[in-house]
């Protein structure tokens, strides 16, 4: 099939200061938080390795846009297997704690059970999911493990998170409001979730086109490929594999503009789109489980199945918990810039009495311009500079691009 390209685009907004959130730790979380935040938030590329060349009518890129645009699957049960390569260096677990933002300030080391820090996992490695959906209301998330699961499950206005290798369950419950919100804190897990937010990001710096079918899953698919027009960007393309009769994302595949393995890979290995039996949402602590309530209402709690309702641009998404922020550049050489209040850069030796200062310098490059000093911090996709005066700059751009960014928003 010829590819056939699209022009849709959309407007990108003016840079905003939106509301504060908490930092007090962060000059320490920086350097390995920032990068996996923002490759979970801005992530959008193409090696979708399928199984099949079905032959389908030809369809333009707009027409398979609007055809996922117009995708109703509620219900589906299925295996998801996901691949996450960013290239981040190995800290003995660390990372996992700094990804899912707890600074530890209350004390507790809160239950194993919570979603908030379990599903951080994802972040990195291959790991193998099964998910069902029955409507808004009913979700179902399990994350096998070795001899293990964690399981996350939406039953109306209950949400259950369970870890048998602990035997602790976490609860909590939604109202309305909470329902429609719990979509905003927590990173897609599903090719949707990932193919929403990547076309949420299609402007008229982006070229959208079909690029030929796939099979995925036992399913006929069309191969929609997004890749951006500009240079600067460490995003390749993303590829997203369309299910030909329900309009669903099967696949969703991202790699770096420098090559190699994809930086995110997820995809159904099997899925049905019949009703899940409705014991799949059925969930009892067992007997001995220590069971923690979750009483705070404005905690998001995610859905596995669907992205957030603003796109990964957004600066309000990406502004949470984050002092004025603000957006430079446009398109895919966007730069987000905090400052993190501190006043500095990087802790020293002597501020935190070890080697921990050194350590976190080490893992990044020293650079210098019109900014003054700083570290840059590099993954496969992702690249944050911290300066010396204690300002962030981050984005899906390369280390140049990053530091010429710097010094024009100086």
């Amino acid at each position: 099939m010829a590819p056939n390209e699209t022009d849709d685009r959309t407007t990108a907004g003016e840079a905003v200061e939106p509301r504060a959130g908490r930092r007090k730790a962060a000059r320490y979380v920086v350097p390995v938080t920032v990068m996996g935040v923002a490759a979970a938030t801005i992530g959008l590329v193409p090696a979708l390795a399928d199984s099949g060349d079905p032959d389908l009518p030809d369809i333009t890129a707009a027409q398979l846009v609007e055809k996922i645009a117009q995708s109703d699957v509620e219900r589906l049960s299925g295996t998801v297997k996901i691949t996450t390569d960013l290239g981040l260096p190995n800290l003995g677990g660390l990372e996992s704690g700094l990804l899912s933002g707890e600074d530890g300030e209350d004390g507790e080391d809160g239950s194993s059970a919570d979603p908030s820090g379990r599903l951080t996992e994802l972040a990195s490695g291959t790991h193998t999911l099964r998910v069902a959906a029955d409507g808004p209301d009913r979700q179902k998330l399990s994350l096998l493990e070795n001899a293990a699961e964690y399981s996350l499950i939406h039953n109306g206005k209950d949400v259950w998170g369970y870890d048998s290798a602990s035997n602790e369950v976490y609860h909590a419950t939604v109202d309305e409001a909470d329902a429609e919100e719990r979509t905003e804190q927590q990173p897609p897990a599903t090719p949707k979730g990932w193919a929403e937010q990547a076309l949420k990001a299609v402007d008229d710096t982006t070229s959208v086109k079909v690029d030929g079918t796939a099979q995925v899953a036992g399913r006929d698919a069309y191969r929609l490929v997004v890749e951006p027009r500009q240079s600067g960007s460490t995003v390749g393309a993303v590829s997203i594999a369309v299910d030909s009769e329900t309009g669903m994302p099967l696949k969703f595949t991202l790699t770096p503009s420098s090559g190699g393995s994809a930086v995110v890979d997820v995809g159904f290995t099997k899925v049905s789109f019949d009703r899940p039996d409705a014991s799949t949402f059925e969930f009892t602590p067992p007997k001995g489980a220590k069971v923690t309530e979750d009483t705070e209402q404005d905690r998001g709690h995610g859905d596995f199945g669907k992205a957030p309702e603003r796109g990964p641009k957004s600066e309000e998404d990406l502004a949470k918990g984050l002092d004025g922020l603000r957006m430079l550049g446009e398109g895919w050489n966007t730069v987000a810039t905090f400052d993190t209040g501190a006043g500095a850069g990087l802790p020293t030796e002597e501020e935190v009495g070890g080697d921990l200062g050194g350590f976190l310098g080490s893992l990044g490059d020293q650079v210098e311009g019109d900014f003054g000093k700083g570290t840059v911090f590099s993954t496969r996709l992702v690249n944050a500079l911290v300066t010396e005066d204690g300002k962030v700059y981050v984005g899906t751009v390369t280390r140049d691009a990053l530091v010429k960014a710097a010094e024009a928003g100086k």
